[in-house]
């Protein structure tokens, strides 16, 4: 098995070496051990080699002629595993090192002190430095909503719309914040119909008792001064009838009743 020999020279590490020549070896006597691939990669089997906290897979198939042996992708497997692995750490590293910049930028968003908030002091960075410097890490994600926040309230609804749109989300909460976010600078801007699809987005995203009231509500509203009534109108009763108890649930039958007289 050349392939497999000139991968173990090019390993230094001796007990890690160890652990290859021995699942290769455990390979040798029974082809047919690891776990069978199938689909595309029907016919492979992986056989697993932990070591150090990491687990590599060696791959390899079995030619029927004489039961040969042959270990396929060997180096590209483990190269993958191991990039995955020290990716992970240098990513980990880096989201702690955005996490401590977001403190302060965090701190300065809670005082209003939205220009801070956004470009830093010199010592500590702003929201759109933190966003581009840790761009693949969950504090930087976070600060791109967090600039799309203070730019609207700003009044720069183009750059907050920027900022909004490329957050990823991955929490519901936060994720139907940042697309009510939208729905507030588009509304600013005239947009009134992109407006509200962006707020009942938000409130199917939120789909709790806080977040998708307040968002149907908000549509509710702009629908009225649209006058389109009929919509508002099932927005409200929707609210009465699902989410009674929240805050919009305590005071919407005076909506539905507004709105139905405006109907007639």
């Amino acid at each position: 098995m050349p392939s497999a020999a000139n991968f173990l020279k090019k390993i230094k590490e001796k007990p890690l070496k160890s652990a290859f020549q021995k699942a290769i070896d455990d390979i040798i006597q029974d082809p047919y051990s690891g776990e069978p691939k199938s689909g595309d990669l029907l016919g492979v089997y992986c056989f697993d080699v932990f070591y150090n906290k990491t687990n590599y897979e060696i791959a390899h198939t079995v030619i029927e002629e004489n039961y040969k042996t042959i270990l396929i992708i060997l180096g590209v497997l483990v190269v993958l595993v191991g990039i995955f692995y020290l990716g992970r750490i240098y990513l980990n590293k880096r989201n702690l090192e955005a996490q401590s910049q977001m403190y302060q930028a965090e701190r300065w968003m809670e005082m209003d002190s939205l220009n801070l908030a956004l470009n830093g002091d010199g010592n500590y960075l702003g929201f759109i430095e933190i966003a581009s410097t840790y761009r693949f890490t969950k504090a930087g994600n976070l600060a791109k909503y967090c600039a799309g926040v203070c730019y609207l309230h700003l009044g720069k609804y183009e750059e907050a719309l920027e900022y909004l749109s490329k957050y990823s989300i991955k929490d519901k909460v936060i994720g139907s914040l940042a697309i009510g976010a939208m729905g507030d600078a588009l509304i600013e801007l005239g947009r009134l119909d992109e407006g509200i699809a962006r707020y009942i987005e938000a409130a199917e995203t939120a789909n709790n008792l806080f977040n998708t009231p307040l968002y149907l509500m908000k549509a509710g509203q702009i629908l009225e001064l649209q006058q389109k009534y009929t919509e508002a109108l099932k927005l409200y009763e929707r609210i009465k009838n699902e989410y009674p108890e929240s805050t919009e649930g305590a005071t919407i039958d005076k909506y539905i009743a507004r709105v139905k007289l405006l109907m007639n």
